[in-house]
């Protein structure tokens, strides 16, 4: 394998993670826009209980899995005081990291258990892992 990778390759890796993380959370909107507005992947508003919860997807690269979730909880941190001053609901940030390798935080099943419905770790570390997989086949295969 030779030092250095041709640049299609390197722009076909960029755009194949992109891809991935865009399907894995289902974010359909343009994530390079100059928008400082800040919104939440899934927004979940329960009005008899008075309560909100806003969960944010991120596949981080490497083992920055921990440093994610705590960006992710101040990111969301003064939209979650202005939804309670604003709706009167009290507010809670779910983020839901799992990284590229299938690594996950320690306190990822007890943010899920916040979340109505069944949730399996295990679906969330393979998506991840199938993601990178494919994205490493691709480049692979430009190389040759």
């Amino acid at each position: 394998m030779k030092g250095t990778w041709p640049a299609e390759c390197l722009v076909l890796a960029a755009t194949s993670l992109m891809f991935c993380y865009n399907s894995a959370n289902n974010n359909n909107n343009n994530n390079n826009n100059n928008n400082t507005a800040i919104r939440s992947d899934i927004t979940i508003k329960n009005k008899k209980e008075k309560t909100c919860t806003l969960i944010d997807v991120a596949i981080p690269a490497g083992k920055t899995v921990v440093q994610k979730e705590a960006e992710k909880k101040l990111k969301y941190k003064s939209l979650c005081i202005e939804i309670q001053r604003m709706w009167n609901l009290k507010c809670t940030i779910v983020p839901v990291i799992t990284g590229t390798n299938g690594i996950v935080t320690r306190r990822l099943r007890i943010n899920l258990e916040t979340v109505p419905g069944k949730h399996s770790i295990d679906s969330l570390q393979k998506t991840a892992i199938l993601g990178t997989s494919h994205t490493i086949r691709k480049v692979l295969q430009c190389e040759a």
